[in-house]
């Protein structure tokens, strides 16, 4: 058998919902991120890729990534090169050793040197 149930209306006292959080519009988010983004800029950083909320710097062999959250505050988060980056740097400078020696190798098939 089931206990039974007090008689009356059952009021529960719940706390107050709390006050809804309005997140910031792309716009402002930018307008944010912008403002983040001068004094990395200003040390040397390069923009690499950069959005309404987020931002990725690179300078020599380190990453600065920027988010702005819905709140209005940035994050700053600093990591190593990617892979991809690293591969592509090497790539790079094999491309300038081989046309290096090409212009070496026609610089001496036209007696230049």
């Amino acid at each position: 058998m089931l206990p039974d149930r007090p008689k009356g209306p059952m009021l529960e006292r719940r706390a107050p919902p709390p006050d809804e959080v309005e997140p910031i519009s792309p716009q402002a988010a930018d307008a944010i991120l912008r403002e983040a983004l001068e004094p990395y800029v200003a040390q040397g950083w390069h923009v690499m890729d950069q959005g309404p909320y987020t931002a990725r710097l690179t300078r020599e062999d380190r990453n600065v990534d920027l988010r702005v959250d819905l709140l209005g505050q940035v994050e700053a988060r600093e990591s190593g090169l990617t892979p991809l980056q690293e591969s592509g740097r090497l790539v790079a400078w094999m491309v300038l050793l081989a046309m290096l020696m090409v212009a070496l190798a026609l610089a001496a098939a036209l007696g230049v040197l």
